[in-house]
């Protein structure tokens, strides 16, 4: 029975064999709520006793892992889905979570000797976000991009794409699949909220490579909402990290 494992391998998909469901978590889009509904409803999970239960019980049933294809071909008979985020409100959410919500970077022994503070402003993190990814693997892992974890093509290779607002379909899909009733929870939900356009334009446009890629790789589910005004005396570059 599944009650969690080591480190995941490239080769271990996020699935449910009992009803042939493949998911393919994006992290900062909802996976913790979707990962604890497919445990509840995977025979070949033993959860342990409720209140022993975190958010990071999900997670060591079923670790995030990168898209690789020779898995993902082993797969075409299975529903595969998965859920993506309007890539800005992702971004931020990396903030809010690990910096205001958790505390994270002081974990790090990296980033405490990388001189970089553990608390920084949202605009400190996100100017120096390239440098934050270099020491902190928890931040690389919240930040990259889309195509990282879901491949290059997701209209095409997915049974179904969901937005995060739409986790009540996804509720009703597994519902009429597995006959259960599945209902979404809500959890790892962040308190505080943040804009992008609550960010100075400098940062605004050190992120803006970025955002485009990644709206340009969702277009078909979310709008740029960043025009096309540059700060380029103040523009930082944006290092790209795969």
């Amino acid at each position: 029975m599944r009650s969690g494992q080591g480190r995941p391998r490239r080769w271990d998909m996020i699935t449910v064999p009992a009803y042939k469901i493949l998911y393919s978590a994006l992290p900062k889009a909802g996976c913790s709520s979707v990962k604890e509904a497919l445990a509840r409803l995977d025979p070949a999970v033993t959860l342990p006793p409720e209140a022993e239960i975190t958010v990071k019980t999900w997670h060591r049933i079923y670790p995030t892992v990168r898209h690789y294809a020779p898995a993902w071909d082993r797969y075409q008979d299975h529903w595969r889905f998965c859920v993506v985020r309007d890539p800005a409100k992702r971004l931020m959410s990396c903030y809010t979570d690990l910096v205001l919500t958790r505390g994270a970077l002081r974990n790090s022994p990296r980033l405490r000797a990388s001189g970089l503070p553990l608390f920084p402003s949202p605009d400190v993190f996100f100017q120096q976000l390239d440098r934050y990814r270099r020491a902190s693997s928890l931040v690389k892992h919240h930040s990259l991009g889309a195509h990282v974890f879901l491949g290059r093509a997701p209209a095409r290779d997915y049974s179904r794409v969901f937005r995060t607002t739409e986790l009540t379909w996804l509720a009703d899909d597994l519902s009429e699949r597995t006959g259960r009733r599945v209902t979404m929870p809500h959890g790892n939900a962040t308190r505080t909220s943040l804009s992008v356009h609550d960010l100075k334009g400098a940062t605004i446009d050190a992120l803006r490579p970025f955002l485009e890629e990644e709206y340009a790789f969702l277009s078909a589910y979310y709008a740029n909402p960043l025009g096309p005004r540059r700060h380029e005396a103040c523009a930082i570059p944006f290092a790209r990290v795969s």
